[in-house]
């Protein structure tokens, strides 16, 4: 099945809070976890296509020691970041801003680690935010992205846009708009592999997802 773009930027108001309202507390928690499993005794993190900003909360939840600057286009959905973080009592250490992660304003070998959670399938041409996650990256940061995988035809996108029970008919759409933009695995290896970076393993993490990771190294 070929791959249908979808808007790059989720910027209208009522988009924003009825994404921030969808239950990933399950995928985000994993995450999390796994950003705290391979990242840095301390440092400066990019989160990537934060959102609403759920997963720097959840890290720096359990990481005082770090310092996370969250990017996104999406005007609004950092605006309802914003609540969140201010919620959690975390403004000294998460920053927002609104950032195009094809074309990062930071200097090079800035950040301890890059992640990203759900960003490549927004992204037309994701190996723009690949060449720009390795120059702002230190030699031996680490990373974290992870993504939907494009079901291979219309009927396994229907299984599991119909198993999101909960989910409104608008918010099903959304997904379903998601998976059909997503990359397969195949592209994701051809994404990364040629690059100059190594030990980044590629793999299939969940019947939906994959990730691209590699451990900050000492």
């Amino acid at each position: 099945m070929q791959r249908v773009l979808e808007p790059e930027v989720m910027d209208t108001w009522k988009e924003a809070v009825e994404y921030d309202a969808m239950d990933f507390t399950k995928v985000n928690s994993a995450f999390a976890q796994r950003t705290i499993e391979l990242g840095p005794p301390t440092g400066l993190l990019l989160d990537a296509g934060t959102g609403t900003a759920r997963i720097p909360i959840l890290v720096c939840q359990q990481q005082p020691q770090w310092q996370v600057i969250g990017i996104d286009l999406s005007k609004n959905m950092l605006l309802v970041g914003s609540e969140n973080v201010a919620r959690s009592g975390l403004q000294q250490q998460i920053v927002l801003a609104s950032v195009d992660a094809k074309q990062l304003p930071y200097a090079d070998r800035q950040f301890d680690m890059v992640i990203s959670n759900s960003l490549v399938h927004h992204l037309p041409d994701p190996r723009s935010f690949w060449i720009e996650l390795q120059r702002v990256l230190k030699p031996n940061g680490a990373i974290l992205i992870r993504d939907l995988i494009r079901p291979p035809d219309q009927a396994a996108i229907n299984t599991l846009v119909e198993s999101m029970a909960p989910y409104n008919l608008h918010q099903k759409k959304l997904f379903r708009d998601s998976l059909q933009a997503a990359l397969t695995l195949d592209e994701v290896n051809e994404l990364i592999q040629p690059s100059s970076r190594t030990r980044v393993r590629v793999y299939q993490s969940s019947e939906r997802h994959w990730t691209a990771e590699r451990a900050w190294m000492a």
